[in-house]
């Protein structure tokens, strides 16, 4: 089924002259343009405190979500999809092991960050995002759903920690909270 459906999300890269480059460049530039929309709102003005909080708490669980990916990745040695002659691939080729996706955790960490803050509208506008990146990644047959939803699991993951043990109004909380 996942070999299916990458198949089938893929089945039209190399193929549209409009399309390709648009979701190539979202794969390239859809994580960056995340960070630094997460990262404008430090300057958030209503409830800026908790808006910074959820920022602290993003990144931590962003960086956190990819270290875990790398501990996976020592044990999981998943071919990407165009090594098995499942997809075909319209970018250079990846030197790493396709699950799970690092460009689904980023993406998801910030998502998942946002939600268990209670940021519905903020939240809103980062999982469209983060479905337009995973899909790209996809598509232009770099990964399999399988790694996207791995990607995913480990954000979530990532995410529930760094809530649990970085502490809303914590002395650190107020003290990073508070610069600028």
């Amino acid at each position: 089924m996942d070999q299916l459906v990458t198949a089938w999300i893929n089945a039209g890269a190399g193929s549209h002259p409009w399309l390709d480059p648009v979701l190539v460049a979202l794969t390239g530039a859809g994580v960056p343009v995340m960070v630094a929309l997460v990262a404008l709102q430090w300057f958030s003005g209503p409830d800026r405190r908790h808006i910074r909080h959820v920022v602290v708490t993003a990144g931590l669980a962003f960086l956190s979500g990819l270290a875990l990916n790398q501990i996976i990745l020592l044990e999981v040695h998943r071919i990407r999809p165009y090594g098995a002659g499942i997809t075909h691939l319209i970018v250079p080729p990846s030197a790493d092991w396709s699950f799970p996706s690092d460009h689904a955790t980023a993406a998801f960490a910030v998502v998942f960050a946002f939600a268990l803050q209670g940021l519905r509208v903020r939240t809103a506008g980062f999982l469209v995002l983060a479905v337009l990146i995973c899909l790209s990644r996809v598509y232009i047959g770099t990964h399999y759903v399988s790694d996207i939803l791995g990607g995913m699991a480990t954000a979530l993951i990532a995410t529930v920690i760094v809530r649990r043990t970085y502490v809303k109004d914590s002395r650190l909380d107020r003290f990073v909270t508070g610069i600028l």
